[in-house]
């Protein structure tokens, strides 16, 4: 294996081009008419235009994507996350043309694909699933029978989504019947695939999942344990790695079930098992079959370069540390994802061309981006902008870590959510550990404008008039470089301002 066109877009797409890139093969992006100027095209070796912004007549066209593959030489295709990553016909039609998949089988995609097939055969590789069904339901009125042999409140699930797409909780018997409707017409709007089943409702659980990477020589290794609790509408938003609840012990039997619900359907790869995990029990709910968005948090406390192995195994070579000794954790990390999206106002989608960009550095700092000054941030695409990742040796210092970076992190020109994970940063309970999936609904405030005393807004007032001020001289000031412009006030002189104000 000496190259591999990378089948996807934005912040991963850049890195699996540096991973390709340091272990010497030569990296092929391909791209939309929106991103022609977007970073991962122009760091990858080569670039090949696939159509028009919209996604569907461009990064999910299959059949352009293997003729530049073709046409580029390329030995494997790597999906990322997103997009083509998880259909198996993708899987099944790159090793049909005679590429390599950088991922799993396509019969292993499938099988974890469809919901109800994954629970049945989790629950015979002894797994414990969430008590529910595993088959689709028939009708509404099917829903209601199970719904009250279960006990409410119950979940509605798509059978073949994810994301929080074709989902319906539901507390009361009456409320079933139209629930499921509404599951089913969003589920087949959003998968092509109306089934839909049901299972009971847990109430406060925590989200917690083991990292897993498999090879073709029959070696399944687990990297302990993420916790991704604090989500919106079932997105998650922070990520941490290792959880501030399970043990020695709790890890161990979470990741012995991971590893046996992984051999059920003969993974090779990386790929990630997710769990609910409540009052000492856990239970699973779901298996992604690709890199996962949060993989930086379990990189940085195992030392482990997933995506760099996804391609090792890909090429046929077995993983060296899969002895049975485990992989040791060592500190702590924690993930913000920073999306193009307001979380004062409903997290509103923002779009508009990006005039100034300041990443935060230092030690234990990570940025992983798909942007850069000049990008054009439009709706065609998810929000994602780039993930701000800290590394410490403790909980509490990656925390306080993560909060000067998110000081330090600098954006103009689209809104980002990044005020609100300076909130998150701060609060009481997410310090001391306190999280489940209710977090943000228990914490509104979290989402919501800070409202200001008088005194402040005076403060406010004054210190945006004199940050206008020295804003206006600084675009009047001559540039270094020569082209005649002024430059944004930095992070530092913007401080400096503040300090004055204060003053």
């Amino acid at each position: 294996m000496k190259s591999v066109l990378i089948a996807n877009r934005g912040e991963i797409a850049v890195r699996i081009i540096r991973a390709c890139r340091e272990l010497g093969l030569r990296s092929i992006a391909v791209y939309s008419e929106a991103d022609r100027q977007a970073p991962h095209v122009l760091l990858a070796d080569e670039a090949y235009l696939l159509g028009p912004a919209p996604s569907a007549e461009s990064y999910l066209r299959v059949d352009r994507l293997l003729e530049v593959a073709r046409r580029a030489g390329a030995d494997a295709i790597h999906p990322g996350y997103g997009f083509l990553a998880e259909r198996a016909a993708f899987a099944g039609a790159v090793a049909e043309a005679g590429f390599i998949f950088v991922g799993p089988t396509a019969d292993t995609i499938s099988a974890m694909g469809d919901k109800t097939e994954a629970r049945r055969r989790m629950e015979a590789a002894g797994v414990p699933i969430v008590p529910g069904i595993t088959h689709p339901l028939e009708s509404g009125a099917e829903a209601r029978r199970i719904s009250d042999e279960i006990g409410y409140p119950v979940l509605l699930k798509a059978a073949a989504g994810g994301g929080g797409k074709g989902m319906r909780v539901v507390e009361r018997s009456e409320d079933v019947e139209r629930a499921f409707d509404g599951a089913a017409r969003e589920a087949q709007g959003a998968f092509g695939d109306g089934a839909v089943y049901v299972e009971k409702y847990l109430g406060r659980p925590r989200h917690i999942e083991i990292q897993l990477l498999g090879d073709t020589h029959g070696n399944i290794v687990h990297l302990a344990e993420r916790e991704c609790s604090i989500q919106r509408r079932h997105q998650k938003l922070v990520e941490e790695a290792p959880s501030p609840v399970l043990d020695e012990a709790g890890r161990a039997a979470m990741g012995d079930a991971a590893i046996r619900a992984a051999r059920a359907v003969d993974y090779t790869g990386a790929g990630t098992v997710e769990f609910l995990w409540q009052d000492g029990e856990f239970y699973f709910l779901e298996m992604n079959t690709r890199i996962q968005v949060e993989h930086p948090v379990t990189e940085l406390v195992t030392g482990v370069d997933l995506v760099q192995w996804q391609l090792r195994v890909a090429a046929g070579e077995a993983i060296p540390f899969a002895d049975g000794s485990g992989v040791p954790v060592t500190g702590h990390a924690i993930e913000c994802r920073i999306t193009s999206e307001d979380a004062e106002e409903g997290f509103l989608p923002s779009t508009g061309r990006i005039d100034h960009l300041e990443i935060p550095q230092g030690p234990g700092v990570r940025w992983d981006g798909g942007i850069r000054t000049g990008f054009e941030v439009g709706l065609h695409y998810d929000p994602l902008l780039g993930k701000l990742i800290c590394y410490a040796p403790t909980r509490l210092e990656a925390i306080d870590r993560m909060a000067r970076a998110l000081e330090e992190f600098q954006l103009r020109g689209v809104s980002s959510c990044a005020a609100f994970h300076r909130r998150v940063m701060a609060e009481p309970a997410f310090r001391s550990g306190e999280l489940s999936i209710r977090y943000l609904e228990e914490r509104p405030e979290l989402t919501r404008r800070p409202t200001l005393d008088a005194d402040e807004r005076r403060d406010v007032a004054a210190l945006a008039v004199l940050l206008e001020a020295e804003y206006r001289k600084s675009r009047e000031a001559p540039r270094m470089d020569g082209d005649g412009g002024g430059r944004p006030l930095s992070h530092w002189q913007q401080r400096f301002a503040a300090t004055q104000a204060g003053r």
